[in-house]
């Protein structure tokens, strides 16, 4: 918990949290910690706790969300919700290292760089700038093994997980193009789960030539629409082979260009959903909502004051990954927040930024005594005052 509160609260560095932790109530009324650990003694504590065990704080937040009938405003199409899945890099070094830690071997100078990824999954919506992220999966040596761990590895135990803790959640699973492959298209259906993934015509050269035939045949259906001065553009087809090595693994095609002001965006997907005249134009939506998980989830954890990519302790087993989950699970708990609490949406609109909101909420948690957070969130939004006493001689 006192780690988790380092995350939520947004400090900088362990340091800094260390630095107040002798005084701070707070911490002990509002996040229930009895005995708060010295920086080293949270390092050596949390550096033997498996990932694994903060898993199922991520399926509370999510149940809550589910029962308050919040998470359902996030449906997206055929009842289903758009789950964006992706992989970052969060730690990077020449010295600092672990047995987990992936290796780079420089051609150059034949110096090894040592680095950390974790491959992060978040319900999103092309509406709404709140995601909902699961709990990470780290791309990460695994035990006993001395090659590097990849990112089609990790999506296969993230999907594992997903299912176990999620087994009937109805998801559209949205990737780049790198997972428009045979081997993750099965481990999608395996899990049932459905899925628009990005194709590109240089990675899919017989796919696109199969599509090429195709228009020539007049099988593939073509058309496009205006909308507020954008040309949509459209070609489709269903159940096509998706290369020449797996005839079997039959996918839909959807080619879309957005023309405006003469420009255009060109792209393409394959996805399990039969496509139609009517509801093409959300395939491609979901299709392009993928990057969500770039800006509205790892470009806010590193420029909006959770400081990501900082290194809050390395550790020689698990701190690394275990300080990366527990920031993920606060940013989880703020767009819960963000997505049902009225009292912290009125905050963070009279702030104006993240930043500026997490700035004030340590000013006010770390000067004055506070029963619950919910009374920070007060203070900042309708003001306080404080009252000053000043002892004269006895």
């Amino acid at each position: 918990m006192s780690a988790f509160a380092v995350f939520s609260l947004k400090d900088p560095s362990l340091l800094a949290f260390d630095e107040r932790r002798a005084t701070d109530g707070n911490l002990k009324r509002i996040y229930q910690i009895q005995t708060i650990p010295c920086d080293t003694q949270m390092r050596t504590i949390l550096d033997e706790v498996e990932p694994d065990e903060i898993r199922p704080r991520f399926k509370e937040v999510f149940e809550e969300l589910q029962r308050g009938q919040v998470i359902q405003k996030l449906v997206f199409l055929e009842g289903c919700y758009l789950l964006s899945l992706d992989g970052t890099g969060y730690f990077s070094s020449y010295r600092v290292h672990c047995a987990s830690c992936l290796e780079k071997k420089s051609s150059k100078t034949g110096e090894t760089r040592y680095a950390h990824q974790l491959l992060g999954g978040a319900i999103v919506h092309p509406d709404f700038a709140e995601v909902i992220p699961f709990a990470p999966e780290a791309i990460i040596k695994q035990d006993g093994q001395t090659k590097n761990d990849c990112e089609r590895n990790a999506a296969k135990r993230f999907l594992e997980k997903l299912r176990q803790d999620h087994p009937h959640l109805p998801l559209i699973v949205i990737e780049d193009a790198l997972s428009s492959n045979a081997p993750h298209i099965a481990e999608l259906r395996k899990h049932n789960l459905h899925f628009i993934l990005g194709v590109k015509e240089g990675d899919h050269k017989f796919l696109f030539t199969t599509v090429a035939q195709a228009t020539q045949a007049g099988q593939t259906i073509e058309f496009e629409c205006e909308n507020a001065g954008v040309l949509h553009r459209f070609r489709f087809i269903n159940q096509l082979a998706l290369n020449e090595s797996n005839p079997d693994e039959l996918v839909n095609f959807v080619e879309y260009w957005e023309i405006k002001a003469g420009e255009t965006q060109h792209f393409s997907w394959v996805t399990d959903l039969t496509v139609t005249l009517e509801n093409v134009f959300q395939i491609m939506r979901g299709g392009r909502a993928r990057w969500k998980i770039e800006n509205e989830t790892f470009n806010t954890l590193k420029n909006q004051g959770y400081h990501f990519e900082h290194n809050f302790g390395h550790g020689e087993k698990n701190l690394s990954v275990v300080f990366a989950s527990l920031m993920m699970l606060a940013f989880l708990v703020d767009q819960a927040q963000q997505l049902a609490c009225d009292l912290f949406q009125g905050v963070l609109k009279k702030e104006g930024s993240r930043r500026r909101l997490w700035e004030h909420l340590r000013a006010l948690f770390y000067s004055f005594e506070f029963a619950c957070m919910e009374d920070i969130f007060r203070a900042l939004l309708y003001g306080f005052r404080a009252q000053i006493v000043i002892l004269g001689p006895p």
